[in-house]
């Protein structure tokens, strides 16, 4: 009589454990990156009233008859499927398409989450701003001029400075995929404002010294008298100066010097390609690979050199392959151009915005109209992610079941895509909650008939001795 009281008492203590799981379900049905969870019940031990018997000669076997003694709790299962994702607009809300978790660091504690609700803070950090909780991830860095991000190394504290400067960079290379015109002297139509005179074709081009001051490179081609794929360029900065800049032009490895030759000569193969190019001292330039040409030129703003000479600036006229069209200076029957000149310097700049893409790589843009990479964004996988303990705060954090944290980039090792200016919203269905809200009240109702009928039982009982 009383296994049946006790049995209707598991029922109704784990039946509640469930509607206290559903009750925090619904509770966060609006919570960023949150995860339901559901509840397994299970049946608990029973008391044998008579064993198995196997089957003899004379007789078939006996089926053991058991008396269970109630339920419990089986499980509390974290439900890791993917929630929607909202658009915000904010570019520091983060989301993640497919698995892993963002992680943090909590007061030098990791931790790991889904809620991409991110901002970046006084100091430039990229944090939670509800906890302060730093996003973890790996800056950049300058390594022989190119910028890097070595995920390999620790993560550490994202910092996006706003307002921080880029420094100058004075022109290192110069891509001249221009065409000349090979109609020329024929005068067509030009749109561009440039002067077409007499078979000749003048480009400009702003270039930077190691201060971020503009200087303009002009570069004049002529054709080459009684030649049909041949022209002359002659080279010279700032052409408007009252002080010459004395710019020269040749090959090697040594900057040219000043009173060197300023001119060298372009041929072109007979269908249309870069041929060779040829210096104004003679030097030609070899019949395949690349055909670049040094460039220097004095700076008259710097500070002289010991000798009282000026300080002189160098840079690589890059002229294209031999034979190639696509980055190379051609030679077609259509209308000069110089669109596709390209330059590697700029002047100090100030960053205005970022942004971040599908890798978590972010990506500075400044106002002098270059953009570098600032950091990536870290994320974490687990060999069983269900084993995670939930911290509070959107967060999770390492148990003895869920396996070490492997922390790297986006869409390596089955981790997902990163999308910015998105947020992924709780996975909790209405619909589901409320019908298992349902069937958790009719249990609970059924094992506290379980207990009523059996005191009314013992009430029979005690009532035979009237």
């Amino acid at each position: 009589m009383m296994r049946s009281l006790f049995s209707g008492v598991s029922g109704l203590q784990n039946h509640q454990t469930r509607m206290d799981v559903i009750g925090n379900n619904i509770a966060n049905i609006n919570t960023t990156g949150f995860k339901r969870n559901r509840v397994n019940f299970q049946d608990i031990l029973y008391q044998q009233l008579q064993g198995a018997a196997r089957p003899t000669e004379e007789l078939g076997g006996v089926n053991p008859k058991e008396v269970g003694l109630g339920m419990s709790v089986a499980s509390i299962d974290t439900i890791h499927i993917q929630g929607s994702l909202q658009t915000t607009g904010v570019g520091t809300d983060l989301a993640i398409s497919g698995t892993g978790f963002f992680v943090l660091d909590d007061a030098g504690k990791q931790v790991f989450t889904r809620a991409g609700a991110f901002t970046v803070d006084e100091a430039g950090l990229m944090v939670n701003p509800a906890n302060g909780m730093k996003v973890q991830g790996w800056m950049a860095r300058e390594v022989e001029g190119y910028t890097v991000i070595d995920v390999s190394r620790p993560v550490e504290d994202l910092v996006i400075p706003i307002g921080g400067k880029d420094p100058a960079r004075a022109t290192t290379m110069i891509n001249f995929a221009c065409n000349l015109d090979k109609r020329i002297p024929e005068i067509p139509e030009n749109p561009t404002g440039r002067q077409i005179i007499d078979g000749t074709w003048n480009t400009e081009i702003d270039i930077y010294d190691s201060y971020g001051d503009k200087h303009i490179l002009q570069v004049e081609f002529t054709r080459v008298p009684g030649a049909v794929n041949s022209w002359n360029a002659a080279v010279n900065v700032d052409p408007q100066n009252e002080d010459p800049t004395n710019a020269t032009i040749g090959f090697g490895e040594e900057a040219p010097a000043a009173g060197g030759p300023t001119t060298f000569v372009v041929n072109f193969s007979n269908n249309g390609t870069l041929l060779s190019a040829e210096d104004g001292a003679g030097n030609v330039s070899g019949a395949s690979g690349q055909v670049q040409m040094n460039v220097a030129y004095d700076v008259q703003t710097s500070t002289p050199n010991e000798d009282g000479t000026p300080v002189r600036q160098e840079f690589v006229l890059d002229l294209g392959q031999v034979g190639g069209f696509t980055r190379s200076i051609t030679q077609y029957a259509e209308s000069s151009s110089s669109k596709a000149v390209e330059q590697d310097g700029r002047t100090m700049g100030y960053l205005e915005s970022f942004n971040i893409d599908s890798s978590g790589v972010i990506t500075g843009i400044y106002d002098n109209g270059s953009t570098r990479a600032l950091g990536q964004v870290a994320m974490a996988s687990f060999p069983n992610q269900g084993g995670l303990e939930k911290a509070g705060d959107n967060a999770f954090r390492v148990s003895n079941n869920s396996g070490a944290a492997n922390i790297g980039p986006s869409g390596i090792a089955g981790k997902g895509e990163i999308v910015s200016g998105v947020l992924e919203m709780s996975n909790v269905d209405m619909a589901e909650q409320f019908t298992d809200m349902i069937v958790t009240q009719r249990g609970f109702q059924a094992n506290s008939r379980t207990i009523q009928t059996a005191d009314q039982l013992l009430q029979e009982l005690l009532t035979l001795k009237r």
